[in-house]
């Protein structure tokens, strides 16, 4: 996926998890905050990268703050 095919928008929830993976916290720390399992903020990150067509997750996390999604 191209940049310009990628949505300029994302769920307020996938950008909490963008936002909290930017603010450098480790993945046992979002999937506390956030009240979910580390399992389940990994399945999501990958699902998120997928869907942008990034490889890794701080991919997304840099191109939604440069974009000031988060």
């Amino acid at each position: 996926m191209t940049t310009a095919q990628r949505p300029d928008t994302l769920p307020r929830a996938d950008l909490e998890l963008l936002e909290l993976l930017a603010d450098g916290l480790p993945l046992d720390a979002i999937a506390r905050r956030l009240d979910l399992s580390e399992r389940t903020v990994r399945r999501r990150l990958r699902a998120i990268c997928d869907r942008l067509g990034f490889t890794a997750p701080i991919q997304a996390a840099v191109w939604a703050a440069r974009r000031g999604l988060i």
